[in-house]
């Protein structure tokens, strides 16, 4: 519901922009046939030229604002969902635990499932309190990291956390010489496993991803390949995006807080890198980039 009553604001004001335009185009037109002077003419003039751009760049704030605040109102929605479910959760197992007699497989079942739980609320706090802190300048402590060992790092603890074939994440490394980077090792972790968390929820079907690092001059890329959903060639710029996601479908289908992209890219760039994405389309696979420096000492 409050969706589509954005979108009716959107609408109207751009109906009503549009109108004030031809309504100004009107009155103006009138007044320079009835004022023959060219003085006022071209005042006029003018002044229309300032009624257009103050309407256009009214109408685009408008419509930017309410694509923000749908964005923010997801954001809240996904959040809630993704701190309540689990709480939930923990609360009925504990439920269980204190009213009736279990034996010791089913508390062990029972602990597991609260400990996957707890991880999922640690993980989304986690998200949070990162986005957040991806625009404060804080001195960096960097250090000399091996960049492969922090893919593999990641790639066994994706296979763990998700109870995956060890096949399923393939790593390989095309590098000439070692993968050494300057950077902070929890914020690279971070990045990398964002990546990896990505891939897996969209891959529902057909779990197969490629982690690789590449030499590309002075820098080294570090590349996720799934063959999940893909991207619609009009969203690859937005994904990376604060609160987005990228369709209506998938956020229904698959949780998230829409931060994981955006703190990727936040990560890249304070390492003096970057992040992209390629996709051939929707159903066939993405491919997303993190390009950092290499540290050559």
């Amino acid at each position: 519901m409050a969706i589509n009553s954005r979108n009716k604001a959107i609408a109207f004001f751009i109906v009503l922009g549009a109108c004030s335009v031809a309504f100004a185009l009107a009155l103006n037109i009138t007044w320079m046939i009835r004022w023959r002077d060219v003085g006022m003419i071209v005042f006029g003039v003018i002044f229309f030229g300032f009624i257009i751009a103050g309407l256009t760049l009214n109408t685009i704030f408008l419509v930017r604002e309410m694509r923000r605040s749908e964005q923010h109102d997801s954001f809240i929605n996904a959040v809630t969902h993704e701190l309540k479910t689990p709480i939930s959760s923990i609360r009925l197992y504990l439920e269980t635990l204190q009213s009736r007699e279990l034996n010791e497989a089913q508390r062990k079942r029972f602990y597991g499932i609260m400990l996957e739980d707890t991880d999922r609320l640690i993980n989304t706090v986690e998200q949070v309190l990162r986005a957040g802190q991806l625009g404060q300048k804080n001195k960096k402590n960097f250090q000399r990291l091996d960049l492969a060992e922090i893919v593999r790092d990641c790639a066994s603890l994706a296979i763990t956390r998700h109870h995956l074939d060890p096949d399923s994440i393939r790593f390989v490394d095309y590098t000439l010489s070692p993968p050494f980077v300057q950077g902070d090792a929890e914020e690279l972790r971070s990045a990398i496993g964002n990546l990896l968390e990505n891939a897996v929820k969209y891959s529902p079907n057909k779990l197969v991803i490629t982690i690789e690092i590449l030499d590309e001059a002075d820098d080294l890329l570090v590349r996720v390949t799934d063959k999940g959903q893909g991207i619609p060639q009009a969203e690859l710029k937005r994904i990376f995006s604060r609160f987005y996601r990228v369709n209506e479908r998938l956020r229904q289908r698959v949780q998230g807080t829409g931060l994981g992209l955006f703190i990727v890219r936040g990560i890249a760039r304070s390492h003096g890198g970057s992040a992209y994405a390629t996709s051939e389309g929707e159903g066939r696979g993405a491919t997303v980039t993190i390009r950092l420096p290499r540290d050559a000492s």
